[in-house]
């Protein structure tokens, strides 16, 4: 029986081979946001993964919206020009489609890359550190900067920087935009009652929190090609009493789905200290995507400690999710999506310079899963069902 995981699917006029889509994975090894060798081999490894579609780290919008001094960004013509080359390059091996995650880090900008966080998380200007920005003037907690709340003046930059940022993405030829409205960075700030406290039009009820992040999509949606999918991470549960909550998801993902976004993922938690976690185990997150998906109507992707292929299929053939999104899990076996079609019963092609590595030289494979494996005419590996 045909696997639904490696079954493809249409993202308005981009069709993915299958459901496996590698999630947005911080490097923190830019310089001034722009794509370093390491982008490239990073980019480049998973190109040929077999997976659906590659989305490329949390990319600022401005240098004030990074994450950490280290973090990609997508608001200069050397940013531009890095990421225009390295797809370039893996366009001449591979044909699976790019997409970037567009963000701003709001109050959780000017910290530190995750293997430096020993040495707290806030980077003082000394060490290329720089004021943040926010709803409102709150830090995250002790540690962190006091950020500025954005006026009407600051509202109207970002969202001109997203668009900025939209029209690059296009040049660079990227397949597709991801917008980042999750995990307590700016967007994500907007929607939350625990981080916005304006009084405003932009604050107060979860219809004026939406406002600002429902601009910034629209303006996106309206700057990049009819043709092109744009989606969201939103946030499913803030985990903190007086947070978000999953039916404020189910109404922020109708209300983006009306302005033509093509599909949400709902992730969950990072927006402020004090998260009372569930148990955390494999797909804990996948409820977040099947209420959404049910009452929102609304394609989705969920992410959320998804290892194993039988799970990943699980999910999808029973309509929980419409897409997968894998993030440690192909870190740590950039092959994931070959293993997982074998695992599944599907054929899958091998680009010809690893076709030797292919399951179907090894002992017994073929005899034990009934599977084989052809290579194909270079390119990238990919599921089929010919």
């Amino acid at each position: 029986m045909p696997s639904h995981l490696f079954a493809p699917i249409n993202l308005r006029g981009l069709e993915l081979k299958n459901r496996v889509i590698i999630s947005p994975l911080c490097q923190f090894s830019a310089l001034d946001g722009t794509a370093s060798p390491w982008h490239k081999q990073h980019v480049g490894s998973f190109a040929i993964s077999g997976a659906g579609l590659c989305i490329l780290e949390a990319t600022a919008v401005s240098a004030v919206g990074r994450i950490s001094p280290q973090c990609l960004g997508l608001y200069s013509d050397a940013n531009e020009a890095a990421l225009t080359a390295i797809i370039r390059d893996v366009r001449t091996y591979s044909d699976m489609p790019l997409g970037i995650q567009l963000s701003h880090a709001g109050r959780k900008g000017s910290t530190r890359a995750s293997w430096e966080l020993h040495k707290g998380h806030g980077v003082p200007d000394s060490e290329g550190g720089w004021d943040v920005e926010g709803p409102s003037a709150e830090a995250f907690t002790e540690g962190w900067r006091r950020p500025l709340a954005l006026d009407d003046a600051g509202l109207a930059r970002v969202k001109r920087e997203f668009v900025d940022a939209t029209r690059r993405a296009d040049r660079c030829g990227f397949d597709m935009i991801e917008i980042h409205a999750a995990h307590g960075y700016l967007l994500h700030e907007f929607c939350s009652p625990l981080t916005n406290h304006r009084n405003d039009g932009y604050g107060g009820d979860l219809a004026g929190r939406m406002r600002f992040p429902l601009e910034v999509a629209r303006a996106v949606r309206d700057a990049f090609p009819k043709h092109k999918p744009i989606g969201v991470r939103i946030t499913g549960e803030d985990f903190v009493d007086g947070g978000l909550n999953l039916d404020d998801a189910v109404v922020f993902a109708r209300a983006l789905k009306e302005i033509g976004v093509d599909y949400v993922t709902p992730s969950a938690g990072n927006v402020a200290p004090g998260m009372k976690l569930p148990k955390i185990g494999p797909g804990y997150m996948v409820h977040f995507a099947e209420k959404v998906k049910r009452e929102a109507a609304v394609t989705t992707m969920t992410v959320g400690m998804i290892y194993e292929p039988r799970f990943a299929e699980e999910i999808v053939a029973s309509g929980k999710a419409d897409m997968i999104a894998i993030g440690r899990a192909i870190m740590d076996d950039p092959r994931w999506p070959w293993h997982a079609a074998t695992a599944l019963g599907e054929r899958f092609v091998a680009p010809n310079p690893y076709a030797r590595s292919a399951p179907q030289h090894w002992p017994g494979y073929a005899a034990v899963h009934g599977v084989t494996l052809k290579t194909g005419e270079g390119g990238m590996g990919h599921a089929t069902r010919e």
